[in-house]
């Protein structure tokens, strides 16, 4: 929201506290929040790659439409197979389009329940030893408003990556460096990772299809880097040394950190 400010855009934040308020799972709370806009990010919660996003995502597209939408930039997963679907929902909307393609976002690291991981010393995930291009959320953040604001991006598909692959392994490794703090990842099996966000109070249902997005987008398949931050912005993109350097400053990795905010 920021960014699109510092451009002199007026916005309107698409979210249940918003005014008006909009909610992904309350069809009638978003022809409300789309009245008088031209341009939309979309960016469905949970997850695009989750069951349920495309026919969500689709319903809003066309809505948007009718309502005098002209551009819709959607957040999408790389390689998850409900994604993609999201993206042709947008593609046949009507509307001039562009996507925004990522993979496993930096910031989760420092979020949620897989900072109290973090904090506890083992990251335990589905992931195996596979390779991910760990994309940083500012990067995501100032090619959405790109598009939001520039002309050349319609029809395009932004396909963001950090500059290096790193295994799971690695990046908790880095973090652990970063921290001083004894930090170690630990592959587990889908099941295992079920159980044990469950036992941390994390809704069933949830937990399920997060694993199995891992289990499928985690297969090699996003084994790759792309130059489309610096093709869109000009700069190269945010390496995850960066944000760890930046996190561990912070003090949210201290394994005091998880007490003293109550988790």
């Amino acid at each position: 929201m920021s960014r699109l400010a510092e451009h002199d855009v007026p916005v309107r934040v698409g979210s249940r506290r918003g005014e008006p308020p909009f909610d992904w799972q309350d069809e009638t709370t978003w022809e409300p929040a789309l009245r008088g806009i031209d341009a939309a990010y979309v960016a469905y919660y949970p997850d695009a790659a989750f069951p349920g996003a495309a026919q969500a995502v689709r319903s809003f597209a066309d809505l948007a439409v009718a309502s005098g939408v002209r551009h819709l930039v959607l957040l999408a997963d790389r390689g998850s197979a409900e994604a993609e679907r999201c993206e042709q929902a947008v593609r046949e909307s009507g509307a001039e389009w562009t996507v925004v393609r990522v993979g496993f976002i930096t910031q989760n690291f420092s979020e949620a329940f897989l900072a109290e991981l973090v904090r506890g010393g083992v990251v335990a995930l589905p992931a195996g030893d596979v390779r991910e291009p760990f994309t940083d959320a500012e990067d995501i953040a100032d090619v959405a408003v790109a598009a939001l604001t520039e002309k050349g991006h319609a029809g395009r598909i932004h396909d963001i990556t950090g500059p290096r692959l790193l295994t799971f392994a690695d990046a908790v490794g880095e973090i652990a460096a970063a921290t001083g703090r004894e930090i170690r990842y630990l592959p587990v099996t889908s099941e295992q990772f079920v159980s044990s966000l469950t036992g941390r109070g994390v809704p069933a249902a949830y937990a399920t299809q997060l694993a199995d997005l891992m289990t499928e987008v985690f297969d090699g398949r996003r084994e790759n880097v792309t130059d489309t931050v610096e093709s869109v912005l000009g700069r190269p993109p945010r390496d995850f040394a960066e944000y760890v350097r930046k996190t561990a400053a912070t003090g949210a990795w201290d394994a005091r950190a998880g007490a003293s905010d109550g988790g």
